[in-house]
């Protein structure tokens, strides 16, 4: 019996040294009643928290990645911010109004960073040709105004809608393909190179 106490005492002034936290709501009485499997838990230092475990040794959560936006719907977007500008020939920019060749060069130069030429029959030669049912959004859609050339532009938007400095007296709306003036008119689609995926 003497050599239990001696164990208790020796258990209960080791658990002290290593883990006086786990130890402390513990009389000398308790102390004697222990068993092996007790004794070695008191033995065994304190283990920290799991939630402060899980806070300080996990890996980093991952960053997020960054949103990449689509090209064309950035375009699109872009392009839809400048309604009701009014047109002006030769107007290259929101300030003073657009023709319809300064609306999309301002449009692509400003939202992707893309340098298109100055005027309608130059885009229009730079271009991919698209089929009319594969136009996407972003698109440059061409018309004849004035006999048989090149003579207006705008960007297609999907479902048949188009945005466009229109003429004097007018401002930049979107339109629609369908409509009988641009039906009508309507001389094809062309995809700007940077544009080609």
């Amino acid at each position: 019996m003497q050599l239990q106490r001696l164990s208790a005492a020796v258990a209960m002034l080791a658990a002290l040294i290593s883990n006086s936290n786990a130890f402390a709501a513990m009389t000398p009485e308790d102390a004697l009643g222990c068993d092996e499997a007790v004794m070695q838990a008191l033995y065994a230092p304190e283990l920290p928290d799991l939630a402060t475990l899980q806070t300080h040794d996990a890996a980093p959560a991952p960053a997020e990645a960054p949103v990449t936006r689509n090209p064309r719907q950035v375009l699109a977007d872009f392009a839809l911010k400048l309604r009701d500008i009014r047109y002006r020939r030769g107007g290259r920019v929101p300030s003073t109004g657009f023709d319809c060749s300064g609306f999309v060069h301002y449009v692509f130069a400003h939202a992707l960073g893309i340098d298109l030429p100055d005027d309608s029959v130059s885009q229009y030669q730079v271009g991919m040709k698209v089929a009319r049912d594969e136009m996407r959004t972003g698109d440059l859609v061409f018309f004849h105004i004035h006999g048989k050339r090149i003579s207006h532009v705008g960007i297609y938007l999907g479902d048949g809608l188009f945005i466009h400095s229109p003429a004097t007296g007018e401002r930049v709306r979107v339109s629609h393909l369908d409509e009988q003036y641009w039906a009508r008119r309507f001389a094809g689609a062309k995809r700007p190179q940077n544009l080609s995926s």
